[in-house]
């Protein structure tokens, strides 16, 4: 198999494409369509509050408000009168150095204003990158399971096919590289990456990310890292970004302001190349004052609120008996529970329980289909501490409720 990575002459053709069986079938879904149809499921005559334990939105909870700094920065962008044209194509230079500047703060091998693309939030940027991957006639991804079911669609809207390698619950969701490495061919062009893990909240270590960059320079692909959630943690493992590893093999970072700075809806992303040896050249206004001047003492409070709600979740989550959380999340917004139906006396699946559970007690909770993974759930838990106790508790509830009779 030709290596991007150490070789200098790469054709065209290296990098195309069919959909496999799973995009065939229609399996791709996104999560905001899958929670639509859940909560048409709720019950209009319950007079208790909706609780949200399935979105990752926490700017509709008082506790999880962006910074002021963020808020006056966009208002006198927006009073200069100085944005309301057409920017460049890859963005405005001050807010592409301000990221370069920014995102360089984590990396040994520094960026330059060159190496950053603005997109219109993450998903744009994910877009963007398929659908170069994509222009190579019979190229595949591999992408995690469970993962962010968006790059699913994304990849079959441009005919790339998609290669599923599994993510370990019982190894804190590490990634299976021997399987990695089983599925990879001559037409395999990129392996995805998101750290910290949505939908698992897992944090790789130094050592495990150093590998999967061996393997990907192995294979001669590059690295799509998903870093949304980044600085996002409250475990043991710190924030690494994979940019760090970029000397090994080429990465591409996507990123935005959306999740850590708690403003999903101004859509401000980012597509970020971190490739010191060349490999890819070789193939191929408000923004500066919110990142430089917020105060650090906003991102701890988010970090410790998460952090509240990540313990209560699991503490909680401990005491369901047909629940199990493989481990503790140690980052982004999100823990994903083995859901035992064997348990239940009138729930089919994932789907079924989840449905239901929308119904009858107005919680909603993402099921694991949506993710790669049946009979299992993602829960958010970046919402306030007290509602997400009340909504643990319905799920008790409502579990309690559906046990088989002993």
């Amino acid at each position: 198999m030709k290596n991007i990575v150490s070789t200098e002459e790469s054709s065209p053709q290296r990098w195309g494409f069919k959909m496999d069986d799973f995009l065939k079938k229609g399996s791709c879904v996104t999560v905001r369509s899958l929670l639509t149809d859940i909560k048409s499921n709720i019950n209009p005559a319950d007079s208790r509050s909706l609780i949200p334990l399935g979105h990752g939105d926490p700017s509709s909870f008082p506790c999880f408000q962006t910074t002021p700094v963020a808020v006056e920065a966009i208002e006198s962008a927006l009073r200069s009168s100085k944005f309301n044209g057409y920017s460049p194509s890859a963005g405005i230079p001050l807010a592409r150095k301000a990221i370069a500047d920014y995102l360089s703060k984590d990396l040994k091998d520094k960026l330059s204003s060159d190496d950053v693309y603005l997109t219109i939030g993450c998903i744009q940027a994910i877009e963007v990158i398929l659908s170069v991957l994509s222009s190579r006639p019979n190229a595949n991804i591999l992408l995690p399971k469970p993962g962010f079911p968006y790059y699913e669609v994304r990849a079959s809207h441009a005919h790339l096919e998609v290669r599923h390698f599994d993510l370990m619950p019982e190894k804190n969701w590490e990634v299976d590289l021997d399987a990695v490495e089983a599925l990879a061919d001559e037409n395999t062009v990129a392996i995805v990456i998101i750290n910290p893990g949505n939908p698992c909240g897992n944090v790789f270590t130094y050592q495990h990310l150093n590998r999967i960059a061996e393997t990907a320079r192995k294979l001669g692909i590059l690295i799509i890292a998903d870093e949304v959630y980044n600085h996002l943690v409250f475990g043991n493992n710190p924030f690494i970004s994979m940019g760090n590893f970029g000397s090994i093999a080429p990465v591409i970072t996507v990123g935005s302001i959306s999740k850590r700075w708690l403003v999903p809806g101004w859509r401000l992303g980012w597509l970020v190349t971190n490739d010191p040896q060349g490999i890819l050249k070789k193939h191929g206004g408000a923004i500066p004052q919110i990142l430089e001047r917020t105060n650090e003492d906003f991102f701890l409070k988010t970090v410790d609120i998460l952090r509240e709600c990540a313990n209560i979740c699991y503490d909680s989550l401990k005491n369901v008996p047909c629940i199990t959380c493989p481990t503790k999340p140690e980052g982004s917004m999100f823990v994903m529970v083995k859901l035992d139906v064997s348990m239940l006396e009138d729930i089919i699946d994932d789907m079924d329980f989840c449905m239901k559970l929308a119904k009858e007690e107005s919680v909603m909770i993402l099921p694991g289909v949506a993710l790669g993974l049946k009979n299992w759930l993602r829960v958010t838990f970046s919402i306030e501490p007290a509602c997400l106790v009340d909504g643990l508790g319905r799920l008790n509830e409502f579990c309690i409720r559906h046990a088989k009779k002993k």
